[in-house]
């Protein structure tokens, strides 16, 4: 079988990003970032070849709160990690993830220095692929030592050594994390691989975490022509995902409440009439799990008729909808707070049973009130003094 020569070449794109970026390492290339405005604050604890050879489109920092566990994929030369662990304090802890042995460099070299300025270490830098976040090629690496790959048979020993590190020693291990930052490296992924790094990108997260990723985005499919194109895909541009492609890879790995929260009206830059833009998106972990009987209900506000949730809740505006003990939490937290009115249960179920979430129906108010429910109380005076109710 012949090789396709319009397809794109992994190898050969992943040589290209390491080779770019090990050159922007050393002196600062302006083409592979966006103007982007930081908390002053935070860079001034940082050594100014940090703050140099920054190349992203965002600042997913500022998703990032006290006391978490931040990681951050693509981490180069460190400055998110950086900005991150002034943010988390000394009770956080963030990690990064490259895969460029010049950006670690300069990422470690820095991290003693970060850390004397600002009074604690709370940030560690791992060698490793960030589709892969289980296997530590630091690990293979020593075990290669002592296991050199001359035969097959040493081949297959080395695939059950992978398969052993991934599962015992894992990197990154499951629901481990807080919240996922990453600054324009996602599409530096080869294509084939990015389900993977979704799907990676959820196995990390705890339950009720939360991604927040900047990325350069398209408007378009990129066609094969340009993927194949190392410096279009060095450039970050040619391996963007396609919006709505984007999104959809995250639902399909179960994350939920995914949203753009930063959309670039103008084009960082376009390319065959191909519009590559900035984009931060963010989404929730957490719907897994089994569904119990709370008789809690909440009530969509509006402005829409309706609205689903990505669970195939239907939320109709103004009407009182039966939810689940963990439906009515997730409903009631970020990111919809405030979209729903909650309603607590004055009387709890009389035995705990499961829900059947994979229907929408109406709660009636007394399921929550109580059918012996029966109050009668005087005016609550909730109109202010001068005005109407």
């Amino acid at each position: 079988m012949v090789d396709d020569p319009s397809s794109p070449q992994p190898l050969d794109l992943e040589a290209a990003v390491r080779a770019r970026y090990s050159a922007a390492s050393q002196a600062r290339e302006a083409t592979l970032c966006c103007p982007i405005d930081y908390d002053p604050r935070f860079l001034r604890v940082l050594p100014d070849e940090v703050i140099e050879r920054d190349y992203g489109c965002g600042d997913p920092s500022r998703y990032v709160r006290s006391g978490e566990t931040v990681l951050d994929l693509g981490s180069g030369g460190g400055k998110i990690c950086f900005i991150a662990s002034q943010i988390v304090g000394p009770e956080g802890a963030v990690i990064g993830v490259d895969m460029n042995d010049d950006m670690l460099d300069l990422a470690r070299r820095s991290a003693p220095v970060v850390a004397e300025r600002i009074g604690y270490s709370n940030v560690v830098f791992h060698r490793g692929r960030i589709q892969d976040l289980a296997l530590s090629p630091d690990a293979l690496d020593r075990w290669l030592v002592d296991h050199p790959v001359l035969t097959s048979r040493d081949v297959d020993a080395l695939r059950v050594e992978e398969a052993r590190l991934r599962r015992e020693e894992p990197m990154i291990a499951d629901n481990s994390v807080d919240v996922i930052v990453s600054n324009c490296v996602l599409n530096l992924v080869d294509e084939a691989a990015k389900p993977q790094l979704i799907r990676e990108m959820f196995r990390v997260l705890k339950v009720g975490g939360r991604i927040a990723v900047s990325d350069i985005i398209s408007d378009e499919l990129v066609p094969a022509e340009l993927r194949a194109d190392p410096v279009l895909w060095s450039g970050c541009i040619s391996g963007a995902f396609q919006e709505q492609e984007l999104l959809r890879l995250l639902e399909d790995a179960g994350f939920h409440g995914i949203s753009f929260d930063k959309w670039d009206a103008t084009p960082w830059q376009t390319v065959r009439g191909i519009e590559f833009r900035s984009a931060t998106v963010v989404a929730f972990k957490g719907t897994q799990g089994a569904c119990w009987e709370g008789n809690q209900a909440v009530i969509y506000k509006g402005p829409w008729r309706q609205v689903e949730d990505d669970d195939g809740h239907v939320l109709r505006r103004g009407e009182r909808v039966a939810v689940c003990e963990k439906t009515f939490q997730i409903l009631t937290s970020a990111p919809y707070e405030g979209q729903l009115i909650p309603i607590e249960p004055l009387v709890p179920p009389a035995e705990r049973r499961e829900f059947d979430c994979s229907r929408t129906v109406a709660r009636h108010p007394r399921e929550t009130k109580g059918l012996e429910y029966d109050l009668t109380t005087e005016a609550s005076g909730c109109c202010a003094p001068g005005e109407g109710c």
